[in-house]
């Protein structure tokens, strides 16, 4: 079984900013492209699983229900396109609460895999899998969890910052859709 997991803000969707978060389904808009990207690697057979940080809700910034109406529209248009999300993942802690599943931490990668392997009986092919992400925290995560890693520039990092890396993305791509036609070009 071949698996991408997205991040969501800033890949998916409109990058709020530095230090914003998107609090309401008005403030949610899909990125160009991206329907189209996530349909080609539905139709290659990929699993999509998005994982995301979203302290937000313990900073009282925006409720647990805005979160989940947010994630339930998006997947109703997903669907509208005929997109198959296997799974929505999210950390809703803040970075001091040292929760297992904060990324770079691996622990919502593990929840999604072992929910995976309840409807599906075959492993996941790492070697053919892929974390995507707009930061490198996003990367250090895919790495941590011995996945492949596209670094998309469609958010939060700049590739201006490369200096600053703390760790090298395997690929960079300037948003969804080119980061599937590498993905489609790697492993056809």
């Amino acid at each position: 079984m071949r698996v991408i997991f997205l991040d969501r803000d800033g890949v998916i969707n409109k990058y709020p900013g530095d230090f914003e978060y998107v609090k309401s389904l008005k403030e949610f808009k899909f990125l160009p492209k991206v329907k189209q990207a996530l349909k080609r690697l539905n139709s290659l057979g990929f699993k999509l699983v998005i994982i995301s940080n979203q302290a937000g809700v313990s900073k009282g910034i925006y409720s647990q229900e805005d979160l989940n109406l947010i994630t339930q529209n998006m997947l109703k248009e997903l669907k509208k396109d005929n997109i198959q999300i296997s799974g929505v993942y999210y950390c809703i802690h803040r970075p001091e609460d040292n929760c297992f599943c904060r990324k770079p931490k691996t622990g919502l990668i593990e929840q999604a895999i072992k929910e995976l392997k309840k409807n599906e009986p075959e492993d996941i092919d790492f070697s053919k899998s892929y974390f995507i992400g707009d930061s490198i925290r996003d990367i250090e995560t895919g790495k941590n969890a011995g996945l492949k890693t596209i670094l998309v520039f469609s958010g939060k990092e700049k590739p201006a910052n490369k200096d600053n890396w703390q760790v090298l993305p395997d690929f960079t791509a300037q948003d969804l859709s080119e980061a599937v036609n590498l993905i489609i070009n790697t492993h056809p």
